[in-house]
């Protein structure tokens, strides 16, 4: 299969294009830069020079495909504190990429988050068949689901919030890192007691390709590991890597100690991947995500707290 992969150079790309390959598919990646090119490249796959803002360039790699991969986001905009331009630029390119496809049965496999079911007053652990009626990146997973009345094989693979690795960089734990080290504590809210839940980049990307290949149209996915780690033993974690105290801040101090993640740092985001592993046959089998820390690449270098 001939694959055209957005945020091909990115984190999570960067083992989805591997995966793809090694499987025997062709991949074209969207690049943006010269270094993203290069890195292509190097990798083994075709280059589509362009970005998200070039909806003619997208929809005509759409259609010269067999399959999109959908992995790019506008992060540093939402890192910069413009979420909402980043979620605007997000859904139209799955609007651009879905009428590229319309009438094919080709796959088109795109990118949520199982954080925004955290939000959602859920009782359980949050599931495949747990569906939210709109609102920022939800818009976008329920464009792709409708893809599927317009004939489309279309899948959404919500990611856990913690995608963790050595490819992992600017990712959530490299960012409460990079706040602890510049705080001098690490830091939760309360008791502690909300659960984060996690996957490994590898693992992900493997259910990448797995959907691409056999998804059904209009599938919800989760790319979820552990299903929910307190995230006070992620910050005892963190704690012990670089050798700061471990506190517990009120909630009252979440904002001005956690900045734009103090939502997320007190969010209950259990989660589970049964349904997906039962669909698909996808088991993950890296390392979780404690065990991830406990190899201490994570604290080999400082981390960044920008995309």
């Amino acid at each position: 299969m001939r694959v055209f992969v957005t945020g091909a150079s990115g984190h999570v790309g960067s083992a989805v294009v591997p995966e793809l390959l090694q499987a025997g598919h062709q991949v074209v990646g969207l690049a943006r830069s010269d270094k993203s090119a290069a890195a292509l490249t190097a990798a083994g796959a075709q280059v589509h020079r362009g970005d998200l803002d070039d909806p003619d360039g997208l929809a005509a790699a759409a259609a010269a495909v067999d399959g999109v991969i959908h992995l790019a986001f506008k992060h540093d905009a939402m890192f910069a504190g413009d979420f909402d331009s980043a979620v605007t630029a997000d859904l139209r390119a799955i609007e651009t990429l879905g009428n590229a496809l319309a009438g094919t049965g080709k796959p088109l496999v795109t990118t949520s988050g199982t954080m925004l079911l955290a939000f959602a007053g859920l009782e359980d652990a949050a599931t495949e068949a747990d569906v939210i009626d709109a609102g920022p990146r939800i818009d976008a997973e329920n464009a792709v689901v409708a893809l599927a009345q317009r004939g489309v094989r279309s899948s959404v693979v919500r990611l856990a919030p913690t995608v963790h690795s050595t490819l992992d960089h600017n990712g959530f734990i490299p960012t409460l890192i990079s706040l602890a080290r510049a705080k001098g504590v690490a830091a939760y809210v309360g008791d502690g007691a909300n659960r984060w839940p996690a996957v490994h980049t590898l693992d992900a990307a493997r259910l990448y390709r797995l959907a691409l290949e056999s998804a059904p149209a209009g599938s919800r996915l989760h790319a979820v590991d552990d299903q929910g780690i307190a995230f006070r033993k992620i910050t005892e974690a963190i704690g012990r890597g670089l050798n700061v105290p471990v506190v517990s801040i009120p909630s009252t101090q979440a904002d001005a100690h956690f900045g734009f993640l103090s939502a997320h740092a007190t969010a209950d985001n259990l989660s589970s991947s049964t349904l997906t592993q039962d669909l698909l046959g996808w088991k993950p089998v890296q390392p979780g995500l404690l065990a991830d820390l406990r190899q201490g690449h994570y604290f080999d270098v400082p981390a960044s707290t920008t995309r």
